[in-house]
This record gives structure tokens, C-alpha cells and sequence, in this order.
């Protein structure tokens, strides 16, 4: 496969994760901005979001506050800002258009219809579109998710298993690595107002809207049988292999895809994945919060950034679409 083919697939493939990660971002902090809290503020509610996007220089430098509405248009329909919703889905189908022979004909009409709604939704010219993302922004973000799993179906279910089914199927878990880290980081080290609400109330709902943010809700109910506690939350979205948007679960899957492009070549890549991996496969929770679980999840981003790297300079030979 051409490296330039299998970059775009890579970075349509993050795109479609990246969009779906901030709809997921963006749904949970209303949601939490809505219920009893000890913040004071509307920064305290919002800032978060745009810290989990890792945008906070962007968006301070073209709004005034972080107040909801501020918040919503920045992640979803600022294309100032390269992580926003808008400019994720028009890099992805940039990047889609540009290898239509390489996707299969379902795979390329669905991205096309996606991005075609969506710019109808998030129409610059139409100020009626823009409050209606601003005033139902659960319903925008349930639509950007569905669509989002929509064309996973479609991928999965249509595309040739070759070297550009595992290019898409790695860009999807190599983004989704990166915003369950950053996603559970915030909530640990900033969301949290004061060590005194450590069980109570507010810590109750917060980790509860971080668990429906990524659909571990359910799950958590299922394996632990018990009120939700901090720690249980962060083995659940680091170390359970089972529970699908976990930290284990994207590096089970990005291990073996590198294994098989590498074929019998011990290229860098390869290491630096199994290395990450065996961390998650082997780690202990205790042995973890000893070292601090910011710690932790800053170090990860970071093997995770470090990966991504050498993945764009084994295989796909030219500059990165987005850091």
C-alpha cells in the first residue's frame, strides 16, 4: 500500500474517533453542568472540557470567558479550532475523498452524507442552526455519536480486510487511547473542587457522568455490583481488558494490527506498543495510584504521543495532519 494512502485512511479514521470523543466530552460537561455541584462558577463547570481537548491557549485567545455557549461553539463549531467537531469531520472527509478507491462504495456515501448533514447543521449563515446546537446540545451530541457508530458499522462490515482496514481500525484506537487518558486525567486531577467531597454527592454524580461518557456506565454496574468509588472507575478505563474504550482494550488492539504490518521486521513501533501494552496487561491499580495516577496518565499520553510518532514516520512517510 502507498504510505500516502494509508496516511489518509490513518487520519480519517481519528478524525471520525476525534469528533465522536469531543460530542462525548462536550454531552457529559452539560450534563454535569445541570446538576447539584459544589462549583462556583460557570468556568469550573466548562473549563474542563477545553482543558480535555488540550485547546485552552485557542480558546482563550478568541473568547471571553468560558461560559456554556462559549464552550459548545469552540468544540463543535469553531474551525479556528483544529480539534472542533466541524474541523474534525472536514478533515475527515477530506481525507476519505482523497482514497474513494480505497474504501468501499458504503464507507465513502456514508462519510459524504455525514459531513453534507452536518455542514447543513452547523451552517455559519444560518444563526437558527447554531442555536439549535447551543440549545439542545444533548441531541447534537447523541447525533454526532450515532453517526460516528454508524460508520464503524459500515466500516467493518463492508471493508476488505487488508492493510487499509488495519490503517483505519489503528487511527480509531491510537485517538480513542488518547481521550479516555485525557478524559479520566481532568476528572482526577482538576474536576474534583475540594478533597472533602471525596464520596459524597458531587463526587457520586461526576464520576457517574464520566462512566455515561464513555458508555461504562452499564458495565461498572455489571462488574462491581456496588456504588461507584474513584478507584474502581480508574481500573475500569485503564486496566479492564473487557470494557471496550478502556486504556488495555485500545492497546489489545493496536499491539496485534502493528504486529501484522511489521510482519517479521522489528521496527520501532512495534516495540514501543508492546512495551506500553505489557504496562496495562501487567500493571496492578495499587501499584499505579502509589505512583500517582496523574502521574500515570501524563506518562501515558505521553508513550501514546511518542507511539504515534514513530507509527507516521515507519509507515505513512509524511507529515502529520494534526499533532
Amino acid at each position: 500500500m502507498l504510505s500516502r494512502t494509508a496516511d489518509h485512511l490513518y487520519w480519517m479514521a481519528r478524525y471520525i474517533e476525534r469528533a465522536e470523543n469531543i460530542a462525548r466530552v462536550l454531552d457529559v460537561t452539560n450534563h454535569m453542568s445541570l446538576m447539584p455541584s459544589a462549583f462556583h462558577n460557570e468556568t469550573e463547570k466548562w473549563r474542563p472540557a477545553v482543558l480535555i481537548a488540550d485547546t485552552a491557549t485557542a480558546f482563550e485567545d478568541n473568547y471571553g470567558g468560558y461560559t456554556a455557549a462559549n464552550v459548545i461553539r469552540f468544540l463543535a463549531l469553531d474551525e479556528r479550532n483544529p480539534s472542533s467537531i466541524i474541523s474534525a469531520l472536514s478533515r475527515a472527509r477530506e481525507n476519505a475523498r482523497a482514497v474513494r478507491a480505497a474504501m468501499s462504495t458504503e464507507m465513502w456515501e456514508n462519510i459524504n452524507a455525514l459531513w453534507i448533514e452536518f455542514h447543513g447543521i452547523a451552517s455559519e449563515s444560518s444563526v437558527a442552526s447554531e442555536s439549535s446546537v447551543l440549545d439542545k446540545p444533548e441531541e447534537f451530541c447523541d447525533w454526532v455519536k450515532s453517526r460516528s457508530h454508524l460508520f464503524r458499522g459500515v466500516t467493518y462490515g463492508t471493508m476488505l480486510r487488508d492493510d487499509g482496514f488495519n490503517f483505519v481500525r489503528l487511527g480509531t484506537f491510537m485517538e480513542r487511547a488518547d481521550n479516555t487518558a485525557r478524559l479520566l486525567d481532568v476528572k482526577y486531577h482538576l474536576l474534583l473542587p475540594s478533597a472533602a467531597d471525596v464520596g459524597g454527592a458531587v463526587d457520586y454524580y461526576e464520576w457517574s457522568a464520566i462512566l455515561r461518557s464513555v458508555s461504562a456506565l452499564v458495565s461498572y454496574q455489571k462488574i462491581f455490583s456496588d456504588t461507584i468509588e474513584s478507584w474502581r472507575v480508574a481500573e475500569l478505563l485503564v486496566l479492564r481488558h473487557d470494557m471496550p474504550r478502556s486504556l488495555h482494550a485500545c492497546l489489545d488492539e493496536v499491539t496485534p494490527i502493528l504486529e501484522q504490518l511489521c510482519s517479521s521486521r522489528g521496527w520501532e513501533c512495534l516495540r514501543l506498543a508492546g512495551e506500553l501494552h505489557a504496562s496495562l496487561h501487567y500493571g496492578r491499580m495499587e501499584n499505579i495510584f502509589q505512583q500517582g495516577l496523574h502521574e500515570f496518565l501524563q506518562e501515558f499520553i505521553e508513550r501514546n504521543y511518542a507511539l504515534g510518532s514513530e507509527i507516521q514516520n515507519t509507515f505513512l512517510d509524511v507529515p502529520a495532519s494534526t499533532p
